[in-house]
C-alpha cells in the first residue's frame, strides 16, 4: 500500500465508513488533488455522492493504478477488464463517483464498458437495461426512426 512515511488521505463515504489512501493513489481524483493541493484533507474529505461500497471500488482501483510501476500496462489492463466486470447498477454508480471525483481514467473505463455492453442493442432493449421510460409519442418515435432509419440497422 503506502511506503514508509508517505502521507494518507482519509475519504469518508456518505454512509460514515472511512478508507485510507497514499495520496499518491489519491491524486488520481483531480478533485482530491485540489482539495490535498488547498491543504483540505487534513481532517479527512466527506465524500456525501459516494457509497461505501463504491468508494471501496475507487479505492481499489486508484491504489492498483498509481501502485503499477511503468512497464506494467497489462497487468492493468487484466486488473481494468476484471474490475469492470460487475452488474450493471454498480457500474453506473462508479461512472457517476469517477465523474464527481473527476477520475478520467476510471472514468473513461467505465463508460466505455457501458457503452461496449450497448453497442449492438436496440432502443427497446437499452430503454429496458436502464430503466429509462420512452417519452416519444408513438408519432415522434415514428419521425426519428424514419429521419435515422440507419441508425436502426442491424
Amino acid at each position: 500500500m503506502a511506503a514508509d512515511g508517505e502521507k494518507m488521505i482519509l475519504l469518508i463515504s456518505s454512509d460514515g465508513e472511512k478508507f485510507e489512501l497514499p495520496e499518491a493513489a489519491a491524486i488520481l481524483s483531480k478533485t482530491l488533488g485540489n482539495m490535498i493541493e488547498d491543504d483540505c484533507a487534513t481532517d479527512g474529505i466527506p465524500l456525501v455522492n459516494v457509497a461505501s461500497n463504491i468508494l471501496a471500488k475507487v479505492v481499489e482501483y486508484c491504489n492498483k493504478h498509481a501502485a503499477t510501476e511503468a512497464g506494467g500496462e497489462e497487468e492493468l489492463r487484466k486488473f481494468d477488464a476484471e474490475f469492470v466486470n460487475i452488474d450493471k447498477n454498480k457500474l453506473f454508480e462508479l461512472i457517476m463517483a469517477a465523474n464527481f471525483l473527476n477520475v478520467p481514467c476510471l472514468l473513461e473505463l467505465t463508460c466505455q464498458h457501458a457503452a461496449d455492453l450497448i453497442k449492438d442493442m436496440m432502443p427497446e432493449q437499452v430503454r429496458e437495461i436502464f430503466g429509462i421510460e420512452n417519452d416519444f409519442t408513438p408519432e415522434e418515435e415514428a419521425e426519428v426512426r424514419k429521419e435515422y432509419a440507419w441508425a436502426y440497422e442491424i
